[in-house]
Order: C-alpha cells, then structure tokens, then sequence
C-alpha cells in the first residue's frame, strides 16, 4: 500500500462519517483522538493530556486578553453556604435543578448544607461587601480559573458535563454605563477575537431573550457559533448585573461627596466547552482540523526509516522549526508503520506534516502535508521553516474563511415564523424582532429551535438569530 493510499483506506474504518451520523462521529473523534473520556461518575469527564493541551493554550490566550482589560486573577472555594444561594432569589431559582449539596462532611451531618459551585457569584459577591468601601476601590476587576458542577440531565463530552473547566470573570464599578462598556469589551476584546483569532471560528454576538438570559442579570451577551451540522453553539456570555447582587450583599461605597451607593456589577465565563466547539467547527471524516495559533504542536516532522543521517537531518529540521517559534515535534518511531503514524497525526489534526526518508533526503527535498486542505506537496530542505510558516498562516486563514462561507451560505433572511422554523433544521435564521414576540419565541422553542440572540443588521434594524441548539 502506498503512503498516500494508507490513510484514505484506514479512514472509513476509524471514524463514522459525518453525513451518516454526526453526533456518532463527534463521540468518535473526541476518543479517537484522546482528547477525553467519560469518568466513572454519569457526566464527568477524564480530560487526556492532548486535550488538556488545548485546554492550556486556550487558557494561555484567553487569560492574556482578560488581564489587558485590567482584570487579575484570584481564587474562592469550591464549597459555598447554602444559604448564600437564597440571598438571590432568581439566581437560586435559576440554578436549583442543577445544585449539587453537600449535607455530610467528617462524617456528620452539617449544620448548614453547602452548594458545590454551579457559579461564583455569591460567594465572591459576599467577599467584594467586605472588600469594597469607596469609590476609589472601583472598579474591582477580578476573574477566576477554576471548576463548577452542573448536575447535567444530558451529559456530552466537553459540550455539557456535571463539572467542567472554564474561567468566571466578577467585577464591581462606580456606574452603570461602565459596567455595559466592561461587559461588552469582554464579549469583543476577550471572547470574540479569541475565539476568531485563535480558534478560526466566526461568532454572531448579540444580546438574549428574557427568557434565555442568566439568573439573576439584568442584560445577557453572547458569542454563537454556526456548527458543521447548522446548529448553533453558545460559545461564551457576558453579563450585566445590574445591582440585583450588589443590594442582596450590601456591596455599596462611597461616592466623592460622601453618598453611600450600591455598586454596578457584571460576570463573564467561557468553558472547556470551546474544545467541543473547536471540533464540531473544524473537524472532517479524518478527525480534527486544529487552526496553528491554538495548535499545541503546529508541526510534526515524521521519519520514515532510514540510517542515522536521515534520523539527523529530521532532528536538525525540527530544532529549527522550534527556534523560529514553530511549536514543532519529531515523530522519530521507526518501528511503527508510517500510515499507522501519518493517521495519527492527521487524527489529531496537526496543521502540517513534514515527511522525510532517505528518498527525500537525497533529492534535497521534504514532503510538506497541510492539515487544513490535505494538500500534498514538496519544499527544499533549505527552506523548511519558511514554507512551514506560509503553510501555517494559509491554514489558519482557510479555516476561518470556511468556517465565515459555511455560516453565510447557511443563513436565511426570514420575514415569518415558519420560514425561520423551516430555515433552522439546517443553519440559522434570522428573523426582525417585531415578527418574533414573547409568542413568537415560545412557538420556535416548542418545535426545538431557539432564538440565540438579537442582533442589529447594517440599517441598524433588530433581527432575532433563530436555530437548533447544543
């Protein structure tokens, strides 16, 4: 068999295809490619150290644009008193399904049951009244890394588990209008530029419904994201807060003339949700697509056989790659097949392939793989690192640009509810807020589609973007 015939032979038999079951390939492309697995307890998840490498650059990227904003990174326990919860009456009402307390610890029972954290906002709410006294502690900017649980009735790896990974941002300030500038510069200058810039996946933001929008906020934003099945993915929320926390904790300051006011406040998160996003976004028959400014290894150069020499140049090249930034490694097991390595490889979506074997080593050429179009092709040994930098700059730039083609071709402009309904079973729809209503909204949610967000079109008209879920 051939090294170009031995991945496209193998690949049925790796992966259900997408067109034939697409919720059945995600699950095979998520284990397949060990990104994770499910934990012993319905709902957890075993994250593998591919995937949490991921999960690291994505933080590395996420946590630079939210520290540019001013915001600085602390931490709160993962328990909280029961009784915190209930001191927001629709924030309580709007987790209670998916609670998860703790009523025996050290063997006794607690005199007050504690809540594993669904969110944060109470608990660092009760710490910001007492951290908070004037108008020159604001505005208090503080995010968090860390764990939450969601009891999840429905559980799918990385799109919806009991607990999961993510990053919850809370601040304070003087006045309303900064709150709404800091939540909406969150949403642009940290979410959707990482999520355009570092995943390569184009985002409609928008504000929610009333319906859909957080427990206890005022205004929810959001990042949605088109899919390669047409559904939507909620990608990432800001929120505006209002005082509703700030009244039930007594967070209040004084002003420059001495009036005691309560503070404005917002809260932000995005989760390991977006690895999920990352491959429903990009992902093909042969596994993932991973765009090169998130891609843990950018460049793999594979060894195919041969004495030390060619072992030595494959080194070489590598150590190369890695001094001009390139994340790149050497796959130098010799005694594995090359097609079983080459499936490896493009399993788990690596932007670019190099191959080199005493044949290419005596022509002064490698054999250059691109990920993101499978395209095959030979560069010179002397200029390795510069082809393997276009390559990666090409990759990135395809995959949003198909990503951007898919959700525009995928889009209709509807005028009523059954045209939208119609154009939701297979992209998005997007329908004038006027024809939509609370009825409106109630009828799309009974036939299993949602309203993602509302948006403004060029004339500055409101449109309600309307599709299938996660």
């Amino acid at each position: 068999m051939s090294k170009e015939a031995a991945p496209q032979g193998s690949r049925r038999r790796i992966l259900t295809a997408q067109q034939d079951d697409f919720p059945g390939w995600y699950q095979d492309v998520v284990a397949k490619s060990e990104l994770a697995e499910n934990g012993p307890v319905r709902g957890t998840m075993v994250i593998r150290p591919y995937g949490y490498s991921l999960w690291e650059r994505l933080q590395e990227e996420l946590d630079r644009r939210i520290k540019a904003t001013g915001a600085r990174n602390a931490y709160f326990p993962l328990l909280i008193p029961q009784s915190y919860l209930h001191r927001e009456a629709q924030h309580v009402e709007g987790f209670s399904p998916e609670l998860a307390v703790v009523t025996h610890g050290g063997g006794k029972r607690l005199e007050e049951p504690v809540v594993i954290r669904p969110t944060s906002e109470t608990i660092i709410n009760a710490c910001f009244a007492r951290w908070i006294h004037s108008y020159r502690d604001l505005p208090l900017l503080i995010n968090q890394w860390a764990n939450v649980v969601r009891w999840e009735l429905r559980p799918r790896l990385f799109l919806r588990t009991t607990e999961f990974l993510w990053q919850e941002g809370h601040t304070a300030h003087a006045t309303e209008a900064d709150a709404h500038d800091y939540a909406l510069r969150i949403l642009a200058d940290v979410y959707q530029d990482t999520m355009e810039n570092v995943l390569a996946i184009p985002v409609l933001t928008g504000q929610k419904t009333d319906s859909e929008r957080f427990a206890g906020a005022v205004t929810t934003w959001t990042c949605e994201a088109m899919m390669r099945d047409g559904k939507a993915l909620q990608m990432g929320t800001s929120h505006e807060l209002g005082q509703n926390f700030a009244r039930a904790f007594d967070i209040t300051y004084s002003d420059a003339a001495g009036t005691l006011c309560h503070a404005w406040q917002t809260s932000w998160g995005a989760s390991t949700r977006l690895i999920g996003a990352l491959v429903m976004a990009h992902g093909d028959d042969a596994g993932l697509r991973i765009p090169p400014q998130l891609a843990p290894v950018q460049a793999v150069v594979i060894l195919i056989g041969g004495d030390g020499d060619t072992g030595a140049r494959a080194e070489a090249i590598t150590n190369d790659l890695r001094r001009a930034g390139v994340r790149a490694e050497l796959d130098g097991r010799t005694g594995i097949a090359f097609g079983r390595r080459s499936i490896e490889w493009e399993l788990k979506g690596v932007p670019v392939r190099l191959e080199l074997g005493p044949r290419e080593l005596d022509d002064g050429q490698i054999t250059l793989v691109e990920r993101h179009s499978s395209r095959k092709s030979t560069t010179p040994l002397t200029s390795v690192v510069e082809s393997v930098r276009h390559a990666l700059t090409l990759a990135q730039r395809c995959l949003f640009d198909e990503a951007r083609m898919r959700m525009q071709e995928r889009t209709v402009l509807a005028a009523d509810l059954e045209t939208a309904l119609e154009a939701a079973q297979h992209g998005f729809a997007q329908l004038p807020v006027n024809a939509l209503g609370q009825i409106g909204e109630e009828w799309l949610n009974a036939r299993g589609v949602s309203v993602r967000c509302l948006t403004q079109d060029e004339t500055g008209a409101r449109q309600a973007v309307i599709a299938r879920a996660y």
